[in-house]
């Protein structure tokens, strides 16, 4: 299996945790619990900062001294509503106390600046088409460049119809070059529906030292350290994914494959 290919530990509790060390880079951590009524997780930020993501469920949650009760609303991700999400800055203390069957990611990232803790969604987020054909997606953006909510963490949800890809046409974003291009590490939070579905994920460099091509079933993560990183949703399932990125600057600047950008050039037209 690709070192680059992380599956759950479990069904319940805390399933992923992915650190910048198990991850051998930086600054992007992901980590995911599945909760059940009355199931509680909690936390530190630390030196980090965090985005509490409820992908899935209903759950008390409180950050810092703020407690903003029952927080969640959809009860599958392929609802396509707006997330309810939070954002924790750095030595922050949060809990969460599942009051349904519930999903709840948190991103993190390198503190930076001065950020107080914030709803963050579901207002504020709309979903948002992006692409033509065969490579339309649907995005949630929670805490993209255009929303001044963190220091270092860019975090978006995207939704991938059956038969369609996604970060496509190629692209990558491992150069710290701004405005060219900047560095910035990312993790995939696949899920797929039906569950018992697949997703299929490359990611590769244009010289070939990386080159890695994974089936991804219903949520694994996948890890992006550099190179292209496009995926596919097959025929008959719907693919979704939470995009965690953070690097040296908060700013996405990409460059696409020279050998697909063609099609980048022509549906921009």
């Amino acid at each position: 299996m690709s070192h680059l290919l992380r599956k759950s530990s479990g069904t319940k509790g805390l399933v992923h945790d992915i650190t910048p060390e198990s991850a051998g880079w930086g600054y992007v951590g992901f980590a995911l619990h599945r909760l059940s009524p009355g199931d509680a997780a909690s936390g530190s930020t630390r030196d980090l900062e965090a985005i509490l993501v409820v992908v899935e469920g209903k759950l008390d949650l409180t950050v810092g001294d703020t407690a903003f009760g029952e927080v969640g609303d959809r009860m599958s991700v392929f609802e396509k509503t707006a997330p309810h999400c939070v954002y924790a800055p750095g030595e922050t203390n949060w809990t969460a106390k599942a009051t349904t069957d519930c999903v709840l990611a948190i991103c993190t990232a390198p503190a930076k600046g001065n950020y107080p803790v914030q709803r963050l969604g579901p207002d504020g987020i709309d979903l948002t088409p992006r692409g033509k054909g065969q490579n339309q997606r649907f995005i949630n953006n929670i805490a993209m460049e255009g929303r001044d909510v963190a220091g270092s963490l860019l975090v978006t949800e995207v939704f991938t119809p059956p038969g369609n890809w996604s970060s496509y046409p190629s692209h990558r974003h491992d150069e710290d070059d701004f405005p060219r291009m900047t560095y910035l590490e990312e993790t995939y939070y696949h899920r797929l529906n039906p569950a018992q579905g697949f997703g299929v994920q490359r990611v590769y460099t244009e010289d070939g030292a990386l080159d890695e091509t994974m089936a991804v079933k219903d949520g694994d993560v996948v890890l992006v350290p550099k190179g292209h990183h496009p995926c596919a949703a097959p025929y008959g399932y719907e693919m979704y994914y939470l995009n965690v990125m953070a690097g040296p600057l908060r700013k996405w600047r990409f460059e696409n494959d020279p050998d697909h950008d063609w099609i980048a050039q022509r549906d921009a037209d």
